[in-house]
């Protein structure tokens, strides 16, 4: 890439000539086919979503997350309430269409709308969620609803351990930007973490790759599907790790 240089011969990032900073996401509902995502509510959600948990009997789901697993409803509801209400991370609930209960937990953070940048995070599928199409396309309908609002960026980082998240972040057409180490401190043990991120440009290839993927033609009378996310999504992809 060449870029432009100063009156002192030093390179310089392209002008955004026509980009404004985004609006900060709202807790609008994000409907699809398959799921809804609706603002995170504790006297709404939090008894579905803590019995969905309770089907992950061995507790994986909470090794890598910074608090949890929780012994009861009531401290489950205490977290959601204390920790999960505010504009930054922002909550959401997925919600199953075909049984119209709560399923899953996932946010937005660190939002920057005046850097056009946004992570996706502080997911929880339960075993009602993992592995479905309701799945994918939450993930869709997050990374959807914040390149149309304008961001440049749309970021996944995990703890680098994490070998299903990192999977997962590259099946969604992230590319891997490396691993920080050191970087924080979570259950009292080191987490080193990986980066992964999409950005603007590559949207409109990615958005066909789902649509293509989530099209119910792509799944045949077993719902097995015809071709895997993986394969639309791996042309995109700048670096795997």
């Amino acid at each position: 890439m060449t870029y432009p240089l100063n009156h002192v011969v030093q390179p310089l990032g392209p002008l955004l000539v026509d980009w404004k900073a985004p609006t900060w996401p709202s807790h609008e509902t994000m409907k699809g086919q398959y799921c809804s995502l609706e603002a995170l509510d504790p006297a709404r959600h939090s008894e579905a979503l803590f019995a969905a948990n309770q089907l992950d009997t061995q507790g994986s789901n909470w090794t890598y997350l910074p608090y949890g697993p929780f012994e009861s409803l009531g401290d489950y509801r205490y977290w959601i309430e204390r920790d999960c209400l505010g504009r930054d991370p922002l909550f959401f609930a997925i919600i199953d269409s075909n049984t119209n209960s709560a399923v899953g937990v996932a946010s937005y953070l660190d939002i920057k709308p005046a850097s056009g940048s946004i992570e996706v995070g502080h997911l929880n599928f339960s075993p009602a969620l993992q592995k479905t199409r309701a799945a994918t396309e939450a993930m869709y309908l997050m990374m959807s609803h914040v390149f149309e609002l304008g961001y440049r960026r749309y970021q996944w980082k995990c703890n680098a351990l994490n070998a299903p998240s990192r999977a997962a972040a590259q099946r969604l057409g992230l590319s891997f930007e490396g691993v920080f180490r050191q970087a924080t401190v979570s259950k009292g043990r080191n987490r080193d973490s990986a980066w992964y991120a999409a950005i603007d440009s590559e949207w409109p290839a990615l958005k066909a790759a789902f649509q293509t993927w989530l099209d119910p033609a792509n799944f045949d009378h077993t719902v097995k599907q015809r071709t895997s996310l993986s394969a639309l999504t791996a042309p995109i992809l700048k670096q795997r790790g």
